[in-house]
């Protein structure tokens, strides 16, 4: 039997929010990794539209050094 792990969605879909912020670091840390890197579409849940979005939030905020590159 195997384990039934129901379907991430996209939070920003329901939110109705197109917009991700590069400056709202406590929202783009939740789609790091621990060793820095930008969480998958699988892992975020996020669709294919707002997880470009937010890869390039994330790499605008890493350029303007509000978030790390690398942890180690």
């Amino acid at each position: 039997m195997a384990n039934y792990v129901p379907k991430k969605t996209c939070r920003f879909c329901g939110e109705k929010n197109d917009y991700v912020d590069y400056k709202d670091v406590k929202l783009l840390q939740k789609y790091l990794s621990g060793y820095g890197k930008i969480d998958a579409r699988k892992a975020s849940g996020n669709c294919l539209r707002h997880q470009r979005v937010v890869s390039k939030a994330l790499k605008r905020a890493r350029m303007m050094a509000l978030l790390p590159f690398t942890t180690r």
